[in-house]
């Protein structure tokens, strides 16, 4: 199974932390939140890595090279302007083949264990009405009406009570056939109508996890890593 880490936005709310460095090389713990994703992506055995960039993706290239250093292999998804989720899928997808990848956001600092979703990726393969699997969590404070509901073991956009996507998912290629290369397009529209198709399952996950999107939440991913 590949692995796709979006790591295109601009980071608004970080400024200006981000003014002049890309959101996902922020640190925690002298490891950046996406060289935790690297090394987590390594530990469950994914080595082969899609990272897509817009905002000061250089630097991101720079960093992380070609991903040895990780024993990965890395390519990269250019954006002139961030392309959104969907739209970053959709222009990486040359890179990503046909079968169903692990999904990441960049942004995100968690104790999730990525190998759990190596079996996913197999039922997935063996039934292609699936399109996708979402990680779900309880909802963050800035978030407090969540995403979707769950439902025996399925995404249930409309259901109740509802939770947090945690931008962890498999998901197969083909669930971005309507976006063309190069344009604009969310995934929450995509996962919520094929919900409703039956076609989307999740989990529950009660860990570690914290979506960095402030400086206020990289202090907490900071104390959260030393346990206090």
């Amino acid at each position: 199974m590949k692995a796709m880490i979006l790591a295109a936005g601009r980071g608004e709310r970080m400024r200006p932390l981000t003014d002049h460095c890309p959101k996902p090389l922020l640190e925690v713990g002298g490891v950046s939140l996406i060289g935790w994703h690297l090394r987590r992506l390594a530990a469950a055995g994914i080595t082969e890595v899609v990272i897509n960039h817009a905002w000061l993706g250089e630097q991101i290239e720079s960093r992380l090279g070609d991903g040895a250093d990780w024993g990965l292999r890395i390519e990269y998804s250019r954006e002139a302007t961030a392309l959104e989720t969907a739209g970053g899928i959709a222009q990486a997808r040359p890179l990503l083949g046909e079968a169903p990848f692990l999904l990441l956001s960049g942004d995100i600092y968690c104790n999730y264990d990525l190998a759990g979703l190596l079996p996913v990726a197999a039922a997935m393969r063996a039934d292609p009405d699936r399109l996708a699997h979402l990680v779900m969590v309880d909802n963050p404070p800035y978030h407090p009406g969540g995403d979707f509901a769950l439902e025996g073991g399925q995404i249930a956009p409309d259901g109740e009570p509802r939770l947090c996507y945690a931008n962890i998912a498999v998901c197969s290629p083909c669930l971005v056939d309507g976006v063309a290369s190069g344009s604009v397009a969310k995934l929450g529209p995509i996962f919520a109508r094929q919900g409703r198709a039956g076609r989307i399952t999740g989990e529950y996950f009660a860990g570690t996890w914290l979506n960095v999107g402030t400086p206020a939440d990289l202090d907490q991913a900071r104390r959260l890593l030393l346990g206090h």
